[in-house]
């Protein structure tokens, strides 16, 4: 994939189709390390599916043979001497504490590292698509913070959905005004 935005995409859509009520996405960058993480609370997997899921050829969906956005992550994160890990819990293993936790690391001055691309814009597509679940975002680099939690919202919303008009223009432009405080702070221009 282009940008690590589309696999942090699929990974999340993921986590949505196991059942996952809450889905964090965190980023963390230090110096020329970037961490990313997914945790959700779906039905998780099994060990066996967990060594199967990095397989490009290993799927769960039934409208294609080939499943590769956790192969691509994995690839995307090691050809920059990164790293890779996944671990998971069944609900059956643990009724309460189930789910699912990607770890890609990615050296960003690696001359292979994707470039992280319009996480705002994943962030909407995620909200819009799936309304009724939860989603926790927090990006960390040089001490600052861009973060948005859909439970905070539902809270103020009250009846409203998220994916209406107005909250989707508000989302969008409160992760836009947060990203540019990010990028005046460090000397960026903007999402990378």
């Amino acid at each position: 994939m282009k940008e690590l935005s589309l696999n942090i995409l699929d990974v999340a859509e993921n986590s949505v189709k196991a059942g996952a009520s809450c889905t964090q996405i965190l980023l963390t960058e230090e110096g020329n390390l970037l961490t990313l993480e997914i945790v959700d609370n779906g039905c998780g997997m099994s060990e066996e599916v967990v060594r199967s899921v990095v397989d490009p050829f290993y799927t769960t969906r039934t409208t294609r043979k080939v499943g590769l956005g956790v192969p691509l992550l994995k690839l995307a994160s090691e050809q920059t001497g990164g790293n890779f890990q996944i671990e998971s819990v069944t609900e059956q293993d643990n009724p309460e504490e189930h789910g699912t936790h990607v770890t890609a690391t990615f050296y960003t001055d690696h001359i292979d590292f994707t470039p992280l691309g319009d996480v705002t814009e994943t962030l909407l597509t995620l909200i819009q698509g799936h309304p009724d679940r939860d989603f926790v975002f927090c990006h960390q680099r040089n001490g600052h913070v861009v973060e948005l939690d859909t439970r905070e919202l539902r809270e103020v919303l009250e009846d409203v959905p998220l994916n209406s008009y107005d909250v989707m223009g508000w989302i969008g432009g409160n992760l836009e005004e947060q990203y540019d405080a990010l990028s005046q702070a460090d000397g960026h221009s903007g999402e990378e």
